[in-house]
């Protein structure tokens, strides 16, 4: 053997042995070499046939059956349902600009930091909408005090607050054919619930579309299908040039009982009094904790829940379950001892009740690194029984994420659906980064939503577990993968035709 032919046998030789040092200590390193030949970034065109991704996913059955039973079963079980019980306990409700949002994020940057990940906390301006006190009372055709709840964003009354005749309307429609009785009146809205995205409406614009035809304040049935004499509350957006009123939500039964009132032609009257004002934008912060990659780092599967909440019950259910079952999955990832190709990224977001502006600003600021953000997650339906994983992506993306939830058969979640969206994650998946949200059992979520319901009572142990296994299994498998989620137009990329 030539001299030459020895240096480049010892050279093959002590690269062997590296690599089998490295097999060794690495669970996942022999997939890579068996896929060097295919990068992990979106941009890469190499073929590889939809069953050889489906195999590639199968290969963390045993992975994903650790994670729940460590999660359902084992030393993790509770867990996310006590940190939640702590937390809201502790802070409370947590509105947009408020000291108690400021002790929330302080709160859970250090409880994450104690858990051992990298946490960090990125700065926004929110904004900062005091409730003040407020009341409303009927003083014809008799005396009778009405709960209410002052809707974000909204004007106060003058301190003597407002007294006026009542118009009640069932519609936007029935406003408009009766503008003419609107002047000078406080308008009441009493829209029956029929889903909250088409009911939110009323919240939303009533105020202004009551404004144009002269009210001096609404009164709105709150969005919900189910109530006790409960108030809800929630954001309401005034229109730019229109006169801007007071605006709040009474109960479903006060707003009945106010519409067979008018239905007998008599007459109401009540006096609304309320301290709302608007103070300048806050400082505050989006808090993030992550499982850095080992492979590719600045690639990115993003879980999320928001922090904030609205001044009222305690944020338990909207959103405290999604933040805690986001904090849950790194937990059990860095418990179990793994760590993925791609970086886990947990985001807690603030001031989303007040349409997303964390979140937006998070967007704003990473958004020039796009192509390296694989998934985005958002848990903020409630984190009831799970019932399925919502996603929207590419036929190719869409492909693969059906392998990943055959992997949650343990706990009977397999089951993929369209839409998975959410406020938090939308301005990523409008460009075009494939979303997932949670869907859960949440016929009863809207009884409680914005309400002074929103307790730990409404939350269950289990429930949470499951929750928690699912979101840890899908973002760790996704994030471990050998190739990124495939984006529209790149379906060739798995050979999906």
């Amino acid at each position: 053997m030539s001299l030459e032919e020895r240096t480049t046998f010892l050279s093959t030789l002590f690269i062997c042995l590296m690599l089998s040092s490295v097999c060794d200590s690495h669970p996942h390193f022999a997939r890579f070499m068996s896929s060097t030949s295919v990068s992990g970034s979106a941009s890469n065109k190499t073929m590889r046939r939809a069953s050889d991704v489906a195999a590639e996913v199968a290969g963390y059955t045993d992975v994903a059956k650790q994670i729940i039973e460590l999660a359902v079963n084992g030393a993790a079980q509770k867990r996310s349902y006590k940190r939640l019980a702590d937390f809201t306990d502790t802070i409370g409700s947590r509105v947009s600009g408020s000291h108690s949002l400021d002790m929330a994020i302080e709160y859970m940057y250090n409880a994450m930091r104690q858990d051992g990940l990298d946490v960090h906390l990125e700065p926004v301006k929110i904004p900062h909408w005091v409730r003040g006190k407020e009341s409303a009372e009927m003083i014809l055709p008799r005396a009778k005090s009405f709960a209410i709840l002052g809707l974000g964003s909204s004007v106060g009354t003058p301190p003597e607050g407002i007294k006026a005749e009542v118009l009640v309307v069932q519609s936007f429609e029935e406003l408009k054919r009766r503008a003419s009785e609107a002047a000078g009146r406080i308008v009441v809205f009493n829209q029956p619930f029929v889903s909250y995205g088409e009911t939110v409406a009323y919240r939303a614009f009533g105020a202004s579309e009551a404004a144009k035809v002269g009210a001096v304040a609404t009164l709105i049935r709150s969005v919900t299908p189910f109530s006790i004499n409960s108030p809800h509350t929630g954001w309401q957006d005034y229109e730019d040039g229109v006169k801007r009123i007071p605006t709040a939500c009474i109960t479903v039964e006060d707003a009945e009982l106010m519409w067979r009132t008018a239905q007998r032609g008599q007459k109401i009257v009540v006096r609304l009094t309320m301290g709302a004002k608007t103070l300048p934008d806050a400082d505050s912060f989006n808090t993030v904790a992550e499982i850095r990659g080992w492979q590719y780092p600045d690639q990115v599967v993003l879980l999320s829940g928001h922090l904030d909440s609205w001044d009222v019950g305690q944020g338990a259910m909207d959103d405290g379950g999604g933040a805690m079952i986001s904090w849950e999955a790194l937990s059990l990832i860095k418990d179990l001892g793994l760590r993925p190709r791609r970086t886990l990224r947990a985001v807690l977001w603030t001031a989303e009740e007040q349409g997303g502006v964390g979140a937006q600003q998070y967007f704003n600021l990473h958004k020039v690194n796009i192509s390296n953000f694989d998934l985005v997650m958002e848990s903020d339906l409630g984190t009831f029984t799970p019932v399925a994983l919502q996603f929207t992506g590419s036929d190719a993306a869409r492909k693969v994420m059906e392998e990943v939830v055959k992997l949650l058969a343990p706990i009977n979640t397999t089951k993929l659906e369209a839409n998975g969206e959410g406020t938090d994650i939308s301005p990523w998946m409008q460009a075009g980064v494939p979303g997932a949200s949670l869907h859960v059992a949440d016929s009863r979520y809207f009884w409680f939503h914005h309400s002074e319901g929103d307790t730990m009572t409404v939350q269950d142990p289990r429930d949470m577990d499951l929750c928690s296994a699912l979101w840890a299994v899908v973002a760790y498998v996704v994030a471990d993968l050998q190739d990124m989620l495939p984006r529209q137009h790149v379906d060739d990329q798995i050979g999906i035709n």
